[in-house]
């Protein structure tokens, strides 16, 4: 299975947009592209201007796949998975989520799965979004901001990817601005340096631009 898996370093981080720009690019490269999020929280918050997660990924994404098959759990509350599924009386299965996964990425060329929050965080009280990324066996992505205490988050992550096993193929920071102040392009060049991992800018972009910005992200080095 072709494929990343994209986490972040933690919340509110980009990682959707990343994920979202990747799939748009790949499209329009006449790719078939399949997504996946294991679930999405936080639909009673107001997102602005952007759509929720899953149908983001599923309006972007062309394998013909509905906003309910991109994320196979929705909860209303901004919470972690876990927690959002136990107040809901919902349960998670593991199993099912990498049968699911797998399934989509074998109907299309390429696998664009979107992690839940940071590695570490719980889809159920036993199973990581960690754990999900190794069933699947994908190389990750990591979606950081560019500023201020990036470096601590950015290198915690690829600690705990690494420390399972995982692949690491880039971090991405977003939004990198078209004229970078001198602690962003610092903090970009420290991370590639300490880490020895490619760090690649996303440009800041709107739902309708995405397949422009992801563009400039070095796909084919990924996939």
């Amino acid at each position: 299975m072709r494929g990343i898996f994209v986490t972040g370093t933690g919340t509110e981080v980009g990682k959707s947009v990343v994920a979202a720009s990747v799939c748009a690019a790949l499209a329009e490269r006449g790719k078939r592209v399949a997504t996946f999020k294991p679930a999405v929280t936080g639909l009673d918050a107001p997102s602005g201007d952007w759509p929720p997660d899953h149908e983001l990924l599923a309006a972007v994404a062309n394998a013909g796949q509905s906003p309910a098959e991109v994320a196979p759990h929705r909860f209303g509350p901004p919470l972690s998975p876990h927690y959002a599924a136990e107040l809901a009386g919902e349960a998670i299965e593991p199993a099912l989520l990498v049968a699911a996964a797998r399934a989509a990425g074998a109907r299309s060329e390429a696998l664009v799965c979107e992690g839940v929050g940071g590695l570490l965080v719980p889809i159920t009280t036993g199973y990581l979004v960690r754990d999900l990324a190794v069933d699947l066996a994908l190389p990750v992505v990591v979606a950081a901001t560019a500023g201020l205490g990036t470096i601590n988050h950015t290198l915690l992550t690829l600690e705990a990817a690494r420390a399972a096993g995982l692949g690491v193929a880039a971090v991405v920071m977003t939004p990198w601005p078209a004229e970078p102040a001198a602690i962003e392009l610092s903090n970009r060049a420290t991370i590639e340096r300490l880490a020895a991992v490619p760090v690649s800018g996303l440009p800041p972009t709107e739902p309708c631009s995405l397949a422009a910005a992801g563009r400039a992200l070095p796909l084919d080095d990924w996939l």
